[in-house]
């Protein structure tokens, strides 16, 4: 969406409609540039590919024209014609500008301000933020130049995306390789969601399923995989929150571009969403909480005796981490999955733990699964009932539901 009077594209956050430029430049790493197109087109957004001359012989532009379904650029005059104006509409419209890899070479150019390809010539007249990916040679990257020259971007307001360490192409070990998509993609969905309605604003979320020790190596635990909870903190970051999830080992999704705190047990959550919550807006709690927890853990593996045909093992109850915690202003959403009388207990939930909404699912359809059916409830509001979706619409409603609640509460309505 752009602001009329400004000029300048507005962003809610998120890759979908998102309009992305994304400059290849000529390493080895290349290649690599295929796939983030590729996830960047499956999570809703409109990619423009710009390639050097470097870049077109490590990977043709066929593969994007493919991956994108839209014309790639080489040419700083490429692009012009039925309403379009090159590398001005290219600029104009992105929302964002994403170079990788970033070459020396083409780190060194945009520093100079060279416009003689079209990578150059969008990235010298876009207003749109800038995220560079470097990848190169070990010692190439620590040349005083190399370095000086991602300085001065640096000081322009470009984003850096930092290589990893491990082998490079040439057989050596170094830290300059191209850093992985995920961690790409998570800094690119936080720059897309740094102007959003929930800016500035903390907000916690808990995903996946507790467990809670016997002995060194067993455990009681639940199905829950942590997708919903991840797929919430998404959400929030496309609106524009600083997030920190309190994760389960469960969570086998990535998760970049928040604060990851990594708990096992329902008393380490407890500490921990409780010393997150201190300066935050909201509490989305969506993890699979044990209810109970071994009254002993064994230090030593629980061997069966021979004539053994029983173990009795005492439980006893676990605190009930979203009542517990009573932060002054703190936006508390809870969840209830739950096998019978759905709706009556997640109202009773709702009620006794001073919630300001509650997300009720069938336990038996969404563990586990990819989608949920959800219905949301409100202390002095009409439930909202969505039918079957992706875990990741669902996580989508909730938090437009939380800027509500936040915007009302702001108001004094």
């Amino acid at each position: 969406m752009r602001d009329e009077t400004s000029g300048q594209v507005v962003r809610s956050g998120g890759f979908g409609g998102a309009r992305i430029a994304l400059g290849v430049s000529g390493g080895i790493a290349a290649y690599r540039a295929a796939d983030l197109a590729s996830r960047l087109v499956r999570a809703g957004s409109i990619v423009d590919v710009m390639l050097t001359e470097g870049a077109t012989r490590f990977i043709q532009p066929l593969t994007f024209e493919a991956l994108t379904g839209r014309p790639v650029y080489t040419g700083p005059f490429d692009g012009w014609g039925d309403g379009a104006s090159g590398h001005v509409s290219i600029a104009r419209d992105a929302d964002a500008m994403l170079i990788a890899p970033a070459t020396a070479n083409t780190m060194a150019r945009l520093a100079q301000g060279f416009t003689d390809d079209m990578l150059g010539a969008v990235a010298l007249s876009t207003t749109a933020p800038l995220l560079i990916a470097p990848a190169m040679e070990h010692h190439m990257r620590h040349h005083p130049a190399t370095q000086q020259n991602l300085r001065t971007l640096v000081d322009r307001g470009a984003i850096v995306v930092p290589p990893e360490s491990g082998r490079l192409a040439s057989g050596a070990i170094g830290d300059g390789r191209l850093a992985s998509p995920d961690v790409i993609l998570g800094t690119l969905r936080t720059v897309l969601g740094r102007h959003g309605p929930l800016q500035g604003r903390r907000v916690v979320v808990s995903a996946g399923g507790t467990r809670e020790a016997l002995d060194p190596v067993r455990y009681i635990g639940n199905r829950s995989s942590g997708r919903m909870g991840v797929a919430i903190a998404e959400a929030a970051l496309d609106a524009g929150a600083e997030v920190t999830i309190v994760a389960t080992p469960s969570v086998l999704m990535a998760m970049h571009g928040m604060d990851v705190v990594q708990v096992e047990s329902a008393v380490e959550m407890h500490h921990a969403v409780s010393n997150a919550s201190r300066d935050a807006v909201a509490l989305i709690m969506a993890a699979a909480v044990s209810d109970f927890r071994s009254r002993t853990h064994a230090t030593q593996k629980i061997k069966k005796k021979p004539d053994q045909d029983l173990l009795t093992i005492q439980l006893v109850k676990n605190q009930d981490i979203v009542a517990s915690i009573q932060e002054p202003g703190l936006v508390k959403i809870g969840f209830a999955a739950e096998t019978q009388d759905l709706l009556l207990n997640a109202q009773r939930k709702l009620e006794e733990k001073g919630l300001a909404m509650i997300v009720a699912n069938d336990a038996l359809e969404t563990i586990g699964s990819n989608q949920s059916r959800a219905t949301l409830l409100f202390p002095r509001r009409d439930p909202v009932t969505l039918p079957a979706l992706p875990k990741e619409e669902v996580a989508r409603h909730i938090v437009a539901e939380l800027i509500s609640i936040i915007m009302e509460r702001d108001s004094g309505a």
